[in-house]
Parts: C-alpha cells; structure tokens; sequence
C-alpha cells in the first residue's frame, strides 16, 4: 500500500478508536484489559471458546477498541486494579478457599461474614450476569477495622474502584459508567450533605440493572445536555451507623465491626507481599471470569417465599453462585434472620403505634366509633 494511503487508514483508524475496559463482543469474545505494571503497560486478553489471545487492539464493527493507557491517572494511581494475566486454578472450590484464606490472613470478621465476603468476591466477577444486586457493608467505629476490611476485600473484587482516590462523591458516577467495576467507598469520607445525598443517589440506583443517575453535561454557553450513567453493579461501603432510608438499608449485608478483640495473628500493618497476592487472586479470578461470564443466572427455585420479596431480590443471586450445600443454607438462614429483625424493625415505628393504639380503642368500643380525639389522647 503506498505510504500517503497508509497515513490516511492510520488517521481513519484513530478517529474510530475506542478506549475500552472490557466488553462482550457480538461473536461471543470476551474482552477484558490487563495491566503489567512492571512494563508499564496496558494490553487486551481476548477468550473465545476457551482460546485466550493478547491483542493491542479489536476490532468491533466499525469500531476499533483500544486500551486506557498505562499512564492513565487511575490507573497509575491504583484508584482502580486490574488483573495482569489470567492464572490457572484448579477448581472453583479451591479458588473460593484460597480467597477466604487471604481474607482470614488480613480481616478479622466472624466465620459466616468471612465466607460471606469470600463468595461476595467471586460474585462480583460475574455480576453482569444478574439483573439486581446487594451490596456488603461493615459498620462500626473509628478503629475498628472497616478501611482493613474495604483494603482486603476490595483488593480481590472485579475491577475495583476506590472512591478515596476521588477529592469529592461527583466523578464517581463517570466512573463507574466508565470502569464497569466494583466500587470500593468509605461513606464517612462524605461527610458533606450534599455529598451525602449523592451518594445515597448511586447506591439507590446502583443495585438493579436499567436504572441510571442523570446529569447535565455543559456542552456550550448555557446550554446542558442531560447524560446518563449507569452505576449499577457490586459495591463494598463502610459506615460508622445507618443510613435514614429504610430501603437503602435493605440492600446491604452487613457486617458489625469491633465486637471482639483483635485476632493476635492478624497483622496490624499490612506486609509488602500482601498486593503480589492480591494480583494472583484476582488474575485467577479474571480465568474464572473467561470461563463462567453468560453461564449464570438468578435460580428461581431458591426464592424463599417466607420472606420478603426485597431480601430474595437481593440474596438469591448471590445464593446462585454457591454450590456448597452448607454455605447456602448459612446465608438462607441470614436471609429469614434480616427479615425477622425488619419486621420488629416496623413495629417499633410511629406509623406501627398508630395503628396500634387504633385497634386497641376499636376492639374497646362498645359501637366500633373510634374519633381523632380519642386516637390523639
């Protein structure tokens, strides 16, 4: 090809580019990027019918897909991960426990919540799979080993996003529509009402699939283009309490930080080798991706009708990855236990007592007239 008709497919080709973090192309080829930070580099793992190839570029239609540069401020930074390479695992049993090794090694949480986390891990490697989600929480006190356990667990997640590498809550929003991934926040960095407000906003539209936060993008003087962005999919959140909606309450599984005292193996400063680790679980993890994205999806018949529909919505996807019998009768049981607490939970409100107080006067009238007055007093 002569050279000037070179340049011209060059630019052509560089107008069309897309920088892309993972995608699923219409022939079924799962793309996902991978970062080598000793060479500074950024690179492509293509699998298709399990074949894995590295590309520094595809091609999708008219569109040719490229990869964030390794210069990119987040990921320079490490406010997100990535995996390196895929790493060979022998069974997804032996991965789920080397998962719950690392976090044993590192968290100091109870048995249940530990196991919990560890499925929650490999759960967040096939969201995309699920149309709702829940979220994991720790709460507790200052010094209590919530930012340890975001750390550790984050660490391992499926492109994780740590919110603390944001000055303020608004670019999370564009990066989560940008990343795709997990995010990782310490809701206590947001002190600020406003800033509060937004993120109550993601988490509230971040759970279930089809359900964007709109914003206006400035795009000439005095002229707003409304965007949208998708914030849904896996979320790890620190507190030190509750949040006042009841409903946002509901989608998190939450663990109660400082209860006991610390583990004495537990390192109090994390060691040099602990992000080493961290990458070959999560390369393990991108393989397990490769092989699994598109082969789950939520099982009907693990809907427990004893409970309310808002706590299967959010456990039985997470129920749909477990196979051990036993892990999933422990999380079936936590499920009826957040349903009994919710129920006291309402009976304790203003609304409950009102009710109360109206069957009572009811049931006590001798004609069944019950009067405002009589329901004030």
């Amino acid at each position: 090809m002569p050279e000037h008709l070179k340049d011209v497919v060059a630019e052509v080709k560089s107008q069309n580019a897309q920088p892309t973090v993972s995608a699923v192309l219409k022939d079924g080829s799962v793309v996902e990027l991978l970062y080598q930070p000793e060479e500074r580099r950024t690179l492509f793992c293509v699998a298709r019918d399990g074949q894995l190839r590295f590309e520094d570029a595809v091609l999708e239609g008219e569109n040719r897909l490229v990869p964030f540069s390794p210069g990119n401020n987040l990921i320079a930074h490490e406010v997100v991960l990535l995996p390196s390479k895929p790493e060979e695992y022998d069974t997804e049993q032996e991965l789920v426990a080397g998962i719950q090794t690392f976090i044993h090694r590192y968290v100091d949480v109870t048995p249940l919540f530990e196991q919990i986390a560890s499925y929650y891990v490999l759960f967040t490697w096939v969201y995309d799979d699920f149309n709702e989600l829940p979220y994991l929480r720790v709460r507790g006190d200052y010094g209590s080993g919530k930012t340890r356990f975001l750390l550790t667990i984050g660490s391992l997640c499926y492109k994780p996003i740590f919110a603390s590498g944001a000055s303020t809550v608004s670019p999370l929003s564009r990066i989560l529509d940008l990343f795709r991934g997990t995010l990782i926040i310490d809701e206590c960095d947001f002190r600020l009402s406003d800033e509060r407000a937004e993120l109550v906003k993601i988490l509230n539209n971040g759970n279930a699939r089809g359900f964007p936060v709109l914003r206006s993008e400035v795009v000439g003087k005095r002229e707003f283009d409304p965007r949208a962005f998708s914030v849904f999919g896996p979320k790890l959140v620190a507190t030190g309490g509750f949040f006042d909606d009841r409903a946002l309450e509901s989608r998190f599984l939450t663990e109660e930080m400082g209860q006991s005292r610390l583990r004495e193996e537990i390192p109090i400063n994390l060691p040099s080798t602990y992000k080493t680790e961290a990458l070959h679980l999560r390369n393990r993890l991108l393989l397990f991706r490769f092989r699994t994205l598109g082969k789950r999806q939520a099982i009907g018949s693990l809907v427990d009708r004893t409970i309310e529909p808002r706590l299967n919505q959010i456990f039985v996807p997470l129920l749909s990855i477990i196979d051990d019998a036993r892990a999933r009768s422990d999380l079936r049981e936590l499920a009826r236990r957040y349903n009994r607490e919710a129920i006291a939970d309402r009976g304790m409100e203003m609304d409950a007592q009102v009710l109360e107080t109206i069957r009572d006067l009811h049931m006590a009238s001798a004609d069944g007239r019950v009067t405002v007055k009589d329901i004030t007093s």
